[in-house]
C-alpha cells in the first residue's frame, strides 16, 4: 500500500529525532563552502532549524526530506514523462556500471556532502575521492546525440518535474509546520546543552591559555 506523503514526512521526522541524540559537534576544520542543499532552504524554515543550528543538523533534516521529495518526482515522472524517463534509466544504467561509486548507500547525514575535506594551503592530496569517481565517470562511453525535436521536448518534460517538485515541495513545508515545537524540543535537549559546553570550554581556554 502507498504511503501518503504526510505519512512519509511523519516517518521522515520521526527518524531524525531518533537519530539526533547521537549526533555530536564537529572538531574538523570547517569548509569554506557553503551547503547549497541547506543554505536558505524553505524545508529548514518551515522545520525550525533554519538559524542558530549546526549544519550537522540541519543537513540531517535537509537530505530526508529531500528523499521524499525526489521518490514523489519519480513517481510523477515514471508515470507522466516518458523521454526524461529513458534519459534518468539511460543515466542510472552508466553509473551502475561504473567501477567506483563512492556515493552510494551513504548515511542522510552525509549524502550530498563533498566527498573529501578542504586541502590545507600549500599541502595538496595525492588522490581524491572526487577524482577517483571522476576517473570512473570517464571510462563510460558518451550518450548518443539528441535531435532539436528531442531536446526540445525533454526540455518541456524537465519543466514539467520543476514545477511538480515545487508543488511537492510547498507541501512539504506545510506538513513540517506541525512537527516545529518537536523539533525545536529536541534542538533544545540533545544541540544546546553540547554548544554550551562547547563555548564554556573555549571560554576557560581563552581565560586561561596556559593551563
Amino acid at each position: 500500500m502507498e504511503r501518503s506523503l504526510d505519512t512519509r514526512v511523519d516517518q521522515a521526522v520521526e527518524a531524525w529525532l531518533r537519530w539526533l541524540p547521537r549526533w555530536e559537534p564537529a572538531t574538523h576544520r570547517g569548509r569554506r563552502s557553503p551547503c547549497r542543499r541547506c543554505l536558505g532552504s524553505p524545508v529548514l524554515e518551515a522545520a525550525g532549524l533554519a538559524s542558530d543550528v549546526p549544519h550537522g543538523v540541519q543537513h540531517g533534516m535537509s537530505t530526508r526530506i529531500k528523499a521524499i521529495v525526489d521518490a514523489q518526482v519519480g513517481e510523477y515522472t515514471a508515470k507522466n514523462l516518458p523521454l526524461l524517463q529513458a534519459e534518468l534509466d539511460e543515466q542510472t544504467a552508466r553509473n551502475r556500471a561504473r567501477s567506483y561509486r563512492p556515493r552510494e548507500d551513504l548515511a542522510p547525514e552525509f549524502d550530498g556532502l563533498p566527498l573529501d575535506p578542504d586541502p590545507l594551503p600549500g599541502q595538496p592530496f595525492l588522490f581524491t575521492i572526487a577524482g577517483l569517481e571522476q576517473q570512473a565517470a570517464a571510462e563510460s562511453a558518451p550518450l548518443p546525440p539528441l535531435s532539436e525535436e528531442a531536446k526540445r521536448a525533454l526540455r518541456q518534460e524537465v519543466r514539467l518535474a520543476d514545477e511538480f517538485a515545487d508543488e511537492i515541495g510547498r507541501e512539504v513545508c506545510a506538513l513540517l509546520l506541525r512537527h516545529r515545537m518537536r523539533i525545536r524540543a529536541a534542538v533544545t535537549e540533545f544541540v544546546e546543552p553540547q554548544i554550551d559546553a562547547l563555548l564554556a570550554e573555549l571560554t576557560s581556554s581563552l581565560d586561561t591559555p596556559f593551563d
